[in-house]
């Protein structure tokens, strides 16, 4: 199994059509990036495209050799899924997103195509955004698999659902996929925001995606980036408060106590926990 990318807030998609956006996709400053071959490429421009990923990948990899690079196919049963991993991955492909990932055999096909390839090292991200795809989250996010996301505007396509700005249409199948990529152990993006300049949605939904157990999210739009990041980075008055709630405990548990009063409020290991865990992520 290939380690996730250390952090992943970010994952800013292009058309990987688009030779001219694919090298200016560093510069909004995304953790990581997504060539893309699926939805946002014509059929006809499927064969072109490959090589444009290709090519990008190797170009960008000299001047950024920290940044994820990531290129998204087309599903698998596709009739461009072969030839999408054939002429786009390369060594310096950080890892493959693989949409409408839908069961264990899904994952088992990517794993062995990578293989073939001599890419068994390259990272699978899995797209969970269909209704059988939600059914099977527990048994897909697991290894092979290190990162995964929820696509929320094709699930609710799928399940014949209106998507509205509260996404409440999608908040259990949202929560159940966040639940089986922390059983799983896999470092999960959340759903699109599709109104590219409403920055208070964005980071709203944002907040709600964290809130819920994800850890980063995708973006389709650069300015979007700024607000991922920010989003999905600690404050420093969370780290501070975090830091000052994980030494009091430890000097409750010092004391033979298992629980504390820290600010008015009673902390015990959950607590503690999850500001361990906040720290680890503010690192």
């Amino acid at each position: 199994m290939t380690a996730p990318p250390r952090r992943l807030r970010s994952l800013l998609f292009a058309p990987a059509s688009r030779p001219d956006v694919l090298m200016k996709l560093p510069r909004s400053g995304p953790d990581g990036v997504v060539m893309d071959l699926e939805d946002a490429v014509a059929p006809a421009a499927k064969p072109d495209a490959r090589h444009h990923a290709r090519e990008a990948t190797q170009a960008l990899r000299l001047d950024h050799p920290d940044l994820a690079i990531f290129v998204r196919v087309n599903p698998v049963g596709s009739e461009w899924f072969d030839e999408d991993l054939d002429g786009a991955l390369s060594p310096g492909t950080t890892g493959v997103v693989v949409p409408k990932i839908e069961s264990p055999a899904d994952v088992a096909r990517v794993a062995e195509r990578l293989v073939e390839l001599d890419l068994e090292d390259l990272t699978i991200c899995a797209g969970i955004e269909t209704v059988a795809g939600v059914m099977a989250a527990r048994e897909v996010l697991t290894s092979p698999v290190t990162v995964a996301y929820f696509g929320a505007e094709d699930y609710c396509a799928d399940i014949g659902g209106v998507r509205t700005a509260e996404g409440t249409e999608v908040l259990w199948a949202r929560s159940l996929v966040a639940a089986a990529a922390r059983l799983g152990g896999v470092h999960l993006l959340d759903q699109v925001v599709t109104e590219l300049d409403d920055e208070e949605l964005f980071t709203a939904d944002a907040r709600m995606g964290r809130a819920i157990g994800y850890g980063g999210k995708l973006c389709i739009h650069p300015r979007q980036v700024e607000w991922a990041n920010t989003v999905f980075t600690p404050s420093p008055d969370e780290v501070d408060q975090a830091t000052r709630l994980v030494a009091a405990y430890e000097a409750a548990i010092a004391e033979g106590q298992a629980a504390a009063s820290f600010e008015g409020a009673m902390i015990d290991e959950p607590l503690a926990r999850r500001a361990r865990a906040l720290l680890d992520l503010a690192e």
